[in-house]
């Protein structure tokens, strides 16, 4: 069979280097048929690198497209009955673990611990748990063992009486911890995302007989921004290519915006000596970049250094954040609404953007017909009142849940079930007659609340038909399913929100897609629940109620563990004006005309970094000296270097930097960036 040398493509943003990697491909597909193996970074960009194949190839060749992740997800699972054998497990088919259930599940097992430290410390216990259980994550992306972790922080991390600054307990604590956990996990077939990396780049692909699958299956790989993917994921590569099977590489010196979330692109790089390189320097199409992108690092890292910028880059100067955010919003409705922009043409782009100037841009730009798109937008699955509303609803059919609903979220719940199907705006039950059902036909009970008839009420007939008619054939409808419970008729509370939103949102079709994401995802998340409840009950031999289990899981909820995030999904794009912090902007790949980069002013363009605690230790070109604050300084201007140069080349026409001189708090403002907005030009 004819061999291919390996090919590696850098170049900065937007210089045609998945396009090329596409092109690249498509060569190899017309020899080699089928086998060919598609990596990208994140799920949304696997989504567009796959169907820009499927256009390049007219769909005639079948490629399998994943992310670094989602591969070993997929291979550990494949070939589990191999790590059965290798490690001596239990012969059950394994269960993913996702990010809450491991949560709840490691608090529960480290409950000891937890309690010292917080007592020590006062350190709060979902940061404690999530800062132990990301070490492992890092340690597997960086295919560091769990037994070598805790010589790593005593090394690099500087130690205080209890423990380090940031996590208190001793590194040995916290080895024995992650042991534990790793252990309890395999013993019942449960596996997180660390374990699947661990078991993967450890173990797995390592075993010969995985290794002769592996090159039966795929004869060529295209992977794309692997500047960043994790250190483990260069060992496949470099079983691959030493096994003559050609890899094709796209690299963007500027991006690594997974840096410090596993990703090691300094490592990667390195793969290049191993391949032919494709340099790539002109742009698709003209930016700001090209332009201004020197005269802008100069000025933003050299404050002495003084440079006139032309009118492509403007200031939008307030006194203070609310008044920033309405002379934006008016500037992007008067574009907007004399045709000098389409909302598609325009980003704001801010290191963080809080609630309240979200909520705001979005309620003024909507109410001038401007739609407004968050890009993969985390707010709490619990934020949503139709799932508040749901979880509400299980409290007054399963037994024992008395405690977890009171006279407001009966009221909520009142008004959501009682949506008109023909209008999702619209109710049968206003706020008003819900307060006076809620008062009044309400019964609170710990162990069985009820909704009583309408005519408990002494002036039911203040009600009027229709809202006494939506929540008669209410508490009918949670009466069936409580006798339906009593004679196990119900397989699993799964089983009942299907039918609550069969019933009282006709299954979500007619709904906006921000609440059928929230649906959805409350499916998704409630169905893993009980998938993990049940392995659990099996392997512990448990007899725990039904109901315990619901109330784990309405407290996990409306904690704001979940978000209203599921699986990704392509969407046919509105003209929509997108907002987005800078991290999810730059893991997006989006680009606009116009950008507006919102709180100018902050200390959070450097210091704010998307990094997770200890993550430089865990990078392969570690000094192995004790990462001092200088390091952390070094890493943030990097950082931000970065980031302005790849926002720079994803600017095409304009860039507005919108400032104001105090911050929400009523802080003076004096960020990184207010060079830069001194030597714009102020808009008229």
């Amino acid at each position: 069979m004819q061999t291919f040398p390996s090919v590696w493509i850098t170049g900065a943003t937007r210089t045609g280097k998945t396009a090329r990697l596409v092109a690249q491909a498509c060569e190899w597909m017309r020899v080699r048929k089928s086998g060919i193996l598609v990596l990208a970074a994140i799920g949304d960009n696997r989504l567009e690198l796959s169907d820009r194949l499927t256009d390049a190839t007219q769909g005639k060749f079948p490629f399998r497209a994943t992310t670094p992740l989602g591969f070993f997800e997929d291979e550990v699972t494949l070939f589990w009955s191999l790590l059965v054998q290798q490690l001596d497990l239990k012969a059950q088919f394994p269960v993913r673990l996702r990010p809450e259930n491991e949560q709840e599940l490691a608090t529960k097992l480290w409950r000891v611990e937890l309690d010292q430290a917080i007592a020590r410390s006062g350190i709060a216990e979902a940061r404690l748990v999530r800062r132990v259980l990301d070490l492992m994550q890092l340690g597997a992306l960086g295919g560091v063992a769990i037994e070598d972790i805790p010589a790593m922080l005593d090394q690099g991390l500087p130690k205080f009486e209890e423990g380090f600054s940031e996590l208190p307990l001793s590194s040995e604590t916290i080895g024995d911890m992650m042991q534990r956990w790793r252990s309890w996990c395999l013993r019942r077939g449960l596996l997180t995302y660390s374990l699947i990396t661990d078991l993967y780049g450890r173990y797995l692909l390592h075993n010969p007989t995985y290794q002769e699958h592996l090159l039966e299956r795929y004869q060529a790989v295209i992977a794309d921004d692997v500047d960043e993917y994790p250190a483990i994921v260069r060992s496949l590569f470099e079983f691959l290519i030493d096994r003559r099977i050609p890899c094709a590489f796209s690299f963007n010196p500027d991006g690594a915006v997974r840096l410090g979330l596993g990703a090691d692109p300094v490592y990667l790089a390195e793969l290049s000596d191993r391949c032919s390189v494709v340099e790539l320097s002109d742009r698709v199409s003209p930016c700001l970049m090209d332009e201004l992108g020197e005269a802008i690092l100069d000025l933003v890292t050299d404050p002495v250094f003084f440079a006139s910028l032309p009118d492509t880059i403007q200031t939008i100067q307030t006194t203070t954040q609310a008044q920033l955010i309405r002379q934006t919003a008016e500037i992007i409705i008067k574009a907007v609404q004399s045709g000098t922009a389409e909302p598609r043409d325009i980003a704001l782009i801010g290191p963080g953007i809080d609630p309240i100037s979200r909520y705001a841009l979005r309620e003024i730009l909507m109410r001038q017909n401007i739609p407004v798109e968050f890009l993969n937008d985390q707010r709490p699955l619990a934020s949503s009142p139709i799932v508040r509303a749901l979880l509400t609803l299980l409290t007054l059919i399963y037994p024992g849940l008395g405690r977890a609903t009171n006279r407001d979220t009966i009221a909520e719940m009142l008004v959501i079930l009682s949506q008109k199907s023909e209008s999702p705006t619209t109710y049968a039950i206003d706020p008003v007659r819900a307060g006076l059902l809620a008062d009044h036909c309400f019964e609170p009970h710990p162990e069985q609340p009820r909704l009583l008839p309408a005519n408990t009420f002494p002036r039911w007939d203040r009600l009027g038909y229709q809202a006494s008619e939506a929540y008669e054939g209410l508490v009918r409808w949670i009466e069936l399913q409580r006798s339906q419970l009593e004679t196990r008729m119900i397989a699993s509370p799964v089983v009942m929100l299907d039918r609550a939103i069969q019933r009282f949102f006709l299954g979500g079709s007619h709904l906006p897609f921000d609440q059928l994401a929230g649906l959805r995802e409350l499916m998704e998340t409630a169905q893993h629940y009980w998938e993990v409840d049940d392995r659990l009950r099996r392997s512990d031999l448990s007899d725990a109620p039904q109901s315990l289990t619901v109330r784990n899981f309405i407290q996990l909820l409306r904690s704001g563990t979940v978000t209203a995030n599921p699986y990704p999904v392509r969407l046919v794009q509105p003209n929509s004006v997108t907002l987005a912090t800078v991290f999810q902007y730059r893991s997006m790949r989006r680009s606009h005309r116009w950008q507006f980069w919102l709180d100018a002013g902050s200390s959070r363009w450097l210091s704010g970094v998307d990094s997770l605690f200890a993550a430089p230790l865990f990078l392969q070109d570690w000094s192995g000296q004790v990462w001092e604050v200088e390091d952390t300084q070094r890493m943030n201007e990097q950082r931000l270097r970065r980031i302005l140069l790849d926002l720079l080349g994803r600017t095409e026409a304009r860039l507005f930097l919108c400032y104001s001189d105090l911050s929400t708090s009523g802080q003076e403002q004096t960020g990184i960036l207010t060079s830069l907005v001194n030597a714009a030009i102020p808009l008229s």
